[in-house]
This record gives C-alpha cells, sequence and structure tokens, in this order.
C-alpha cells in the first residue's frame, strides 16, 4: 500500500517506520526538514511540500495527519484543494470528535472521504503496534482496514461508527487513563506517607503480579520509581494536561453522565499548578514513562 503521511513527530515517526517495516510505500512530510531526512534513511520518499507528497500517491489517494490537533484545519486548508474526488484522508491525531464531524460533511462536499482513528499507546505502541479506534463511513473504513491492522497491535483496531466515533472513543478512553491514573497516584502517595518504609518500585511491581489492578500503567509506575527514585525529586507535582480529561467531562456534561472520577482528577491537575504536590509527581512521571511528555524538574 502507498500512501501519504504528514506529520513526523514521536507519534507519527514511529508509526512510518512501522509501516516501512510492514512492506508500506510512503511519501512523508513534515513542517520541519530534520525528521523528513531521517526518515528518508529508513525508506520513506521524502516530500518538501504537501503538493509533492500529493503528487508522489497514485489515485485514489490515501493521505495520514498526525498533528496537533489546533493545526489540523490550517493542514487540511492547504491539502484538500490538492486532492481528487475519492482521496481519502484519515486524522490520527487527538482531536474534539465534534471537529471530526465537522470535518468529514465538510471534505464531503469536495467529494473526499475522512476517517477519524484515535490512536492510543504512545510512542512506544506507534511503533510496535498501538490500539487505534475509528470513525467514519464504514465502507471507507474496511477499503483500508490492511492499514488499521498493520499499524495495531493483535486485535488492537476497531470500527467504532459514524463520523466523530473513533475520536469519541478515544477522548473517553483519555478521561478514564486520567481517573486511572490519579487512582494510582493517590494510592502510592498514601503508602510513601505510612510510615512503614515500603519499597515503591517493588510495590508496583507486586500489584502488576496477577493483582486486581494489574495493568501498564502499574508496570510504567515501577519503571518510574526505579528511574527517579522513590521521592520523584526530579519530577515536578503540577501536572500538564492536553486537553482530553476536559473534553470528556464536557462530553459527560451534555450527556447528563456524571463522571465524578473523572472530573477530580481533572480539577487535581488543574489545582496542581499552583499546589504542586507529591501525589501530583507521581502523574507527572507516568507521562513521561508512556507518553514521553515533557518532565519539569524543579528550578
Amino acid at each position: 500500500m502507498k500512501l501519504g503521511y504528514i506529520g513526523l513527530g514521536k507519534m507519527g515517526f514511529n508509526m512510518v517506520e512501522l509501516l516501512l517495516e510492514k512492506g508500506h510505500q510512503i511519501a512523508a512530510y513534515d513542517s520541519s526538514a530534520e525528521p523528513i531526512q531521517k526518515i528518508a534513511k529508513r525508506g520513506a520518499m521524502p516530500a518538501d511540500s504537501m503538493r509533492s507528497l500529493v503528487k508522489a500517491l497514485a489515485t485514489p489517494r490515501l493521505v495520514w495527519i498526525m498533528v496537533p490537533y489546533q493545526v489540523v484545519d490550517s493542514v487540511l486548508k492547504e491539502l484538500a484543494p490538492l486532492l481528487a474526488k475519492g482521496d481519502t484522508v484519515i486524522d490520527g491525531g487527538n482531536s474534539p470528535y465534534k471537529e471530526s464531524m465537522r470535518r468529514a460533511k465538510q471534505l464531503e462536499g469536495q467529494s473526499l472521504e475522512f476517517l477519524d482513528a484515535g490512536v492510543s499507546g504512545g510512542p512506544g505502541g506507534a511503533r510496535t503496534g498501538a490500539c487505534i479506534m475509528v470513525g467514519g463511513k464504514k465502507e471507507v473504513f474496511q477499503k483500508h482496514e490492511q492499514l488499521f491492522r498493520d499499524l495495531s497491535a493483535e486485535n488492537g483496531y476497531g470500527y467504532m461508527g459514524k463520523s466523530g466515533a473513533g475520536h469519541f472513543v478515544k477522548m473517553v478512553h483519555n478521561g478514564i487513563e486520567y481517573g486511572m491514573m490519579q487512582a494510582l497516584a493517590e494510592g502510592f502517595a498514601v503508602l510513601k506517607a505510612s510510615g512503614f518504609e515500603v519499597n515503591l518500585a517493588k510495590t508496583a511491581d507486586l500489584y502488576n503480579h496477577r493483582s486486581v489492578i494489574e495493568s501498564r500503567l502499574a508496570g510504567w509506575l515501577k519503571s518510574a520509581f526505579e528511574q527517579y527514585g522513590s521521592d520523584l525529586e526530579n519530577i515536578s507535582g503540577s501536572i500538564a494536561q492536553s486537553g482530553e480529561g476536559m473534553w470528556t467531562v464536557e462530553a459527560a456534561k451534555e450527556l447528563g453522565v456524571p463522571v465524578p472520577v473523572i472530573k477530580g482528577a481533572l480539577d487535581f491537575r488543574l489545582q496542581s499548578q499552583k499546589n504542586p504536590n507529591y501525589t501530583g509527581k507521581i502523574v507527572s512521571a507516568l507521562r513521561h514513562q508512556f507518553g514521553g511528555h515533557e518532565v519539569q524538574e524543579k528550578n
């Protein structure tokens, strides 16, 4: 399969590497020249503009966009006029689901197909096989199903429903993630304060051997304690948040569904900006472990 790929950040670069290993032909473009040069050394066809990327693809074209949600519209504004009837655009970033619904309708008016794909697993999952949730026309999904299969862990992709459903399911996933991370952080903050001198890394590892809370998050927490020590001295207690938890809370409010755990986790992140603490350090360390998010050190 030959496709165009726009956006070579932490996720995008790794996904293109995986696709190249699976035998796909990739024309790759990024706003920065450095990642284009690096991915070209791994076998991708470098494109110095969206126009040259589109020209490198046979019709009907398939283009995957992996950029921050704030710039998706500007990318589409430049890309869409270069495409032709029947071409397909996939947004694999964390876009608000209502925006994806709007973009699908907008592109349909230009005779273009659109799929919204929520991707979970962080840079590691992007490199070795992610979990992918897809929304859009089912026949368009089925046409490109092999692509999702090749990008995913075994049984790690699925069709969620009409346009917007993929990003909606990913949004809820991230809201749940907020709550799970918060519970782990609060529990380990209690362990640290207990006076029992519990080895936190060993405890996280123990929890990850057939306990009810066994999870990848517990495994990443063990790694964080091993890397930074139980005091997490170089980790900020102020937690950044990229928006998806807030989107989940807003959607739940619109639907009349109470989400006190997710809202509490979101509120904690917002409050941590002024009141950093040890629980916040744990959440920050977890975000760094699975997502490669920047770790803010103490001043």
